[in-house]
């Protein structure tokens, strides 16, 4: 039966600016802000620290490797070197599996794997902590920062929030592009953040459901910077390549309202639970990126997408039609999970066919516009008014006294799944259902032995002075239930290897971790 369980997790690039110093160098304020989190509490934070050997993002799930030469520098993130002003690329691995650092122009919060939706919101939202921790540690300097989970500085910029799902490498890539591409395009009517400007520069006055969707040029592509395409190629699983894909989604916004982060996570891999069962709906539409942009500017929700076969359906009925094929193949009573992602994605619908506002609660898009709607009346204002871009901005502020959206939620207008104190609990534990356990509970005991980590290896050095590499190619190994009891016991990073069976420890050693 269908279930929303999956290997899964979200990237967020945080907006970063310094108060008064338009000319303030953001890769510098962004290696600030992860030096400003690790340091405190003893983490090390380097351009070293994350292993690059076993990442490729130059290879194109289509089949081939794009060349270093054809690449754009911002593609090269397996060669932190050749970035510019590459002495700014801070990276440090946090107690709970999570990755902070800078990419690009921005700090980057990268969460721990997870397996549920829930578990997304949970931990995506301790990311939202550790930013704001790191604001807190740089205000009483001279040189403080502010930090927003946006992704657009209404001045030609987007900057992402991507998602990643790992899939079944037997599924054919063009049946994900298939079977996913509909249902990319008209999802942002449930997790939307909103955009006040209509066009990459906003140059067009009104308000738009995506922050994201005016800056995608096309349908299929290896880019995430420049030529965005709706389906991102990158074939990069940071697993077991034999037995995994990691679809890397850069269309979506970042979302800030919990239900909106759920059905995100939860409708979007059970969508890929039915590609992967060979049962998505037949569903083409005629022109995707047309049909993206029409989307987004169309508060209405009631414009005509037109399909393939020459008829049309609005962005509800297309996402009604994905609903019901997952909710016949989840069949009469799906796992827990599964039923509340079922419920608030048709609770989403419902409510968007009879009036959006009822949802004001619950996504982005429509609490900030509920929001913008009250200043114009109040104040008579037009839309290309400078302070309802002001506004926009100040929603995604992650500082609970200042952000918009945090005063909304502490108002009990924004309605809530986590609590104060399990999200807090997420910012130092990792999850203990996947291979984030591991990698997190070594960064909190043997902070000093661990020498570099990434996705799917860790480099601890040992007494004698040689470095190990420990793979961790199986997201579902390296979990609490597994080697918890091995990791409590061992007293020492040598009685941890030689528990997880690493024995060779005068050199580099290879293992198969398929009993981690």
């Amino acid at each position: 039966m269908l279930s929303v369980k999956r290997i899964m997790g979200a990237e967020t690039e945080f907006g970063i600016s310094q108060p008064g110093n338009p000319y303030a160098n953001p890769m510098r304020d962004s290696a600030r802000v992860v030096d400003a989190y690790a340091g405190p509490r003893g983490l090390k934070s380097s351009q070293d620290f994350w292993d690059f050997e076993t990442e490729t993002p130059l290879a194109d799930a289509r089949g081939f490797l794009m060349s270093t030469a054809d690449a754009h520098f911002s593609q090269l993130t397996h060669l932190p070197q050749t970035q510019p002003e590459a002495q700014y690329l801070a990276n440090v691995v946090l107690e709970n599996g999570a990755r902070l650092y800078v990419d690009h122009a921005h700090p980057e919060y990268s969460s721990p794997e997870t397996l549920t939706p829930r578990d997304v919101v949970r931990w995506d939202r301790a990311g939202d902590i550790v930013a704001l921790r790191s604001v807190e540690a740089l205000a009483g300097t001279s040189e403080p920062v502010n930090l927003y989970k946006n992704n657009t500085d209404s001045k030609g910029s987007s900057y992402g929030a991507h998602e990643n799902y790992l899939v079944d490498r037997a599924i054919d890539f063009d049946d994900i592009v298939a079977g996913i591409t509909p249902f990319f395009v008209t999802r942002q009517i449930l997790c939307g953040a909103g955009r006040v400007g209509i066009g990459v520069h906003g140059e067009t006055p009104g308000y738009q459901i995506s922050s994201r969707a005016d800056f995608f040029e096309a349908e299929v592509g290896l880019e995430t910077t420049l030529r965005r395409p709706i389906v991102n190629t990158r074939d990069e699983p940071h697993a077991d390549p034999s037995l995994y894909r990691r679809l890397h989604v850069i269309l979506g916004d970042a979302t800030l309202a919990e239900p909106a982060t759920l059905v995100r996570f939860g409708s979007t891999s059970l969508v890929l639970g039915l590609i992967e069962a060979g049962h998505p709906p037949e569903i083409a539409l005629a022109d995707p990126l047309q049909a993206l942009w029409t989307v987004s500017h169309d508060l209405s929700l009631s414009a005509q997408l037109p399909l393939a076969d020459g008829t049309s359906a609005t962005a509800i009925e297309i996402q009604q039609r994905y609903l019901d094929a997952c909710r016949s193949a989840a069949g009469p009573a799906p796992d827990a999970d599964t039923a509340e992602v079922l419920r608030l994605w048709q609770e989403f619908l419902d409510a968007l066919a009879r009036d959006p506002f009822e949802l004001a609660d619950s996504i982005d898009w429509i609490a900030k516009w509920a929001l913008l709607e009250q200043y114009r009346r109040r104040e008579d204002l037009a839309w290309d008014h400078p302070k309802l871009a002001l506004i926009d901005v100040q929603y995604h502020d992650v500082r609970p006294g200042r952000g918009l959206f945090h005063k909304l939620e502490q108002a009990g207008r924004i309605r809530r799944l986590t609590s104060p104190e399990e999200v807090e609990a997420a910012v130092t534990s990792p999850p203990e259902d996947t291979r984030a356990w591991l990698r997190g509970s070594v960064v909190a005991k043997f902070t000093e032995d661990l020498v570099a980590a990434s996705w799917d290896s860790l480099i601890l050095a040992t007494g004698e002075e040689s470095l190990i590499r420990v793979p961790m190619k199986y997201p579902l190994k390296g979990t609490r239930a597994l080697v918890g009891d091995v990791v409590e016991s061992s007293e020492t990073v040598t009685d941890l290897l030689a528990a997880l069976g690493v024995t060779r420890l005068d050199q580099t050693a290879h293992r198969d971790d398929s009993e981690v």
